[in-house]
């Protein structure tokens, strides 16, 4: 029996290299010039979301500042130094948790063990993930090393909420903002691995997976491996909206369809549906809203009207649609009764897109009032 457990897909397919980040050009194209015209700085911030690449990406660059005959933007892939680094033995590479490790104790600790040479690379490197947790303590602690950091030492912090990194802190990095992935660019990965894993899966699967994964790869990718397990070697969308109560893209365009026609009757109908399958309303919502801001970006496109909806929507009608569709969020998630709720943003909805704003009518009027003979001037 092999001695070697099943390694989940997010930790598989973790890139290797800067070229398989996906949805950072920018950062990975920045990274590369510094490395390539020598202008490496002592201190990185990755900024972004869960899930979008920031310990990827620390440790990318980290690897190549300390490949053999580095820093080199592509570093080669059998090499001992970098094949540490991704699997985090590397002794001059420490990764730090800065919600577990946040008191001035474990500052001045790093402090001092920064202050020796490193034992195998050029560099020593210290990532701290969740850095806004430090704290403020600990944050002035940082602080004077950052100011006049010795020669071999580098920082690499990341974070989820950068608005609580200290300004002095920020002051003195290089910032970079990932970005979400957008869901196009995720399912794209999703089906290279499920190509390269011989699993077959649905294209309409894939597009669900990547749309739940909110711009998040490796949240996209853990969807994935329990789908994998749930349905074996073949992923079909009936799968993954039973297992997540997802509505499927035709449910939702249909629903969008009957709130634009004002059809009260074929709203009530889908919502019965979608309780009696299980399916989650507060996400609906979002596709829902998905959805009607792709037919108000198409009318505003096209001058000003859309009919993919199934009848003739200004831009106006569609922004007060989606307005109210937003205005409904928070009484979905937190009302006692979710379907009732649900039911009544949907039908409020469907009655204000279909209303006439009073300001927009005024406008209608006084055209047409200009366009009158004057009558008082011809009795005159």
């Amino acid at each position: 029996m092999s001695s070697v457990g099943y390694q989940v897909i997010a930790r598989k397919w973790r890139p290797q290299k800067f070229d398989d980040l996906v949805g950072q050009d920018h950062v990975v194209r920045t990274l590369k010039n510094a490395i390539e015209q020598n202008r490496i700085a002592h201190a990185y911030l990755f900024v972004g979301p869960r899930g979008t690449g920031k310990t990827t990406t620390a440790r990318l660059f980290a690897k190549c500042l300390n490949c053999e005959n580095g820093p080199l933007a592509d570093p080669p892939a059998d090499s001992e130094i970098c094949q540490a680094i991704m699997n985090g033995s590397c002794m001059d590479v420490l990764e730090i948790d800065g919600a577990s490790n946040n008191g001035v104790e474990q500052v001045r600790d790093l402090r001092e063990d920064a202050q020796y040479s490193p034992s195998q690379g050029r560099y020593k490197i210290y990532i701290i993930d969740e850095v806004h947790m430090l704290s403020t303590q600990a944050f002035n602690a940082l602080l004077k090393i950052l100011e006049e950091p010795p020669e071999h030492v580098k920082f690499v912090f990341a974070t989820t909420e950068a608005h609580k990194v200290l300004p002095t802190i920020v002051s003195r990095c290089q910032r970079f903002d990932l970005k979400p992935i957008p869901e196009n660019l995720i399912k794209d990965r999703l089906a290279y691995i499920c190509e390269q894993e011989g699993i077959e899966a649905e294209d309409n699967a894939l597009q669900a997976i990547a749309r739940m994964a909110d711009g998040g790869m490796r949240d996209s990718q853990s969807i994935l491996d329990q789908m994998i397990a749930f349905s074996g070697s073949s992923v079909l969308e009936a799968d993954v909206l039973q297992v997540y109560g997802l509505v499927g893209a035709e449910q939702t365009t249909e629903l969008a369809r009957a709130i634009a026609s004002g059809n009260h009757s074929k709203i009530l109908d889908l919502v019965d549906e979608f309780d009696s399958s299980g399916r989650d309303f507060y996400r609906a919502l979002v596709d829902l809203q998905t959805r009607v801001r792709e037919s108000l970006l198409s009318a505003v496109r096209a001058g000003g009207s859309d009919s993919s909806m199934g009848v003739p929507m200004t831009t106006e009608s569609l922004t007060r649609l989606l307005d109210s569709l937003r205005e409904s969020e928070s009484g979905l998630k937190f009302g006692l009764n979710e379907k009732v709720n649900f039911e009544v943003a949907l039908l409020k909805a469907s009655e204000q897109c279909r209303a006439r704003a009073i300001d927009g009518l005024i406008r209608e009027l006084s055209g047409i009032a200009a366009g009158l003979p004057d009558v008082e001037k011809k009795n005159g």
